[in-house]
């Protein structure tokens, strides 16, 4: 992509103010990521029974040295929220990545060649969309035994159906085109007509998707760990803080109200940022 190219779409994108403040949301979650060791206060995993509930440092009680407060083992909870950052994005990256490597070859495999090939993809990718996304998790999660590992890797399985229906309604747009049949004029096999001429014009619904697919990730997982199927303690992730903090819902609020808080900002963030690259990069939505 050129550089008038790459202020074109900034110029586009930041029309969106609700994008904006996604993309800041985002920027900001990335940055927690990476910086989670000079950020976190302490370390998220060392426990201090002396510090024990204290609660955030504007409510009585509470203290600057902990200014969300501290958990039921008094670990510091602005420190386990931030590296909680790190554990959110690793979901994402890896679902995601499940999700696009199946998704695409299923995708693209069904669009191009037809026929039986399709009939059999898309009814596999029927068959999994009729069970509901978080049950297919926990069946797989279930199986492979309960890991922060095996629910991104469910959590990846659950998103390929979803990336293979809009890969194959792409291609099949696409497959027809003039210069997707000149090439083959020109000698160009499947495989370098799908994966060099096809698919790089198949990109915008992707990206758009994998955004979507970040915010779905992260809050999977934190259903998964609730449950007790995802992240196990003492892992700052989330979802298993609002599992831990639920027999203090009454005496400890804000070890239920922070985490939540988090996943709540980090979804709404990567949904906005998702609409706002609908926008711009689908020609469509920019003559509304």
């Amino acid at each position: 992509m050129s550089e008038n190219k790459v202020l074109e779409f900034y110029k586009q994108f930041r029309k969106n103010k609700s994008a904006l403040i996604g993309l800041y949301i985002v920027a900001i979650l990335i940055l927690c990521a990476l910086l989670a060791p000079v950020l976190a206060p302490y370390d998220p995993l060392i426990q201090n029974l002396g510090n024990r509930l204290i609660p955030p440092f504007w409510a009585e009680g509470g203290s600057f040295a902990h200014i969300l407060g501290t958990d039921d083992f008094g670990r510091d909870l602005l420190s386990r929220i931030i590296y909680g950052a790190r554990i959110s994005l690793m979901i994402g990256v890896v679902s995601v990545g499940i999700s696009l490597f199946f998704g695409l070859i299923m995708g693209a495999c069904a669009g191009y060649f037809g026929g039986k090939v399709d009939i059999i993809i898309m009814r596999i990718v029927d068959i999994m969309l009729s069970i509901p996304a978080i049950l297919l998790a926990i069946v797989i999660v279930s199986i492979l035994g309960p890991d922060l590992m095996n629910a991104m890797i469910a959590i990846g399985i659950v998103g390929v159906p979803t990336f293979a229906r809009i890969v194959r309604a792409s291609v099949l747009a696409e497959k027809e085109k003039e210069y997707v049949v000149a090439s083959r004029i020109n000698g160009s096999g499947n495989f370098r007509l799908i994966s060099k001429v096809i698919l790089p014009n198949c990109t915008t619904p992707i990206i758009v998707q994998a955004t979507m697919g970040f915010a779905s990730a992260v809050l999977e997982a934190a259903g998964l760990s609730f449950l007790g199927l995802g992240a196990q303690p003492p892992t700052p992730e989330w979802g298993a803080m609002l599992a831990d903090s639920l027999q203090f819902i009454t005496t400890a609020s804000w070890m239920i109200v922070f985490p939540g808080i988090a996943i709540f900002l980090t979804v709404m963030g990567f949904n906005l940022v998702g609409d706002g690259l609908m926008d711009v990069l689908d020609p469509k939505m920019k003559d509304r």
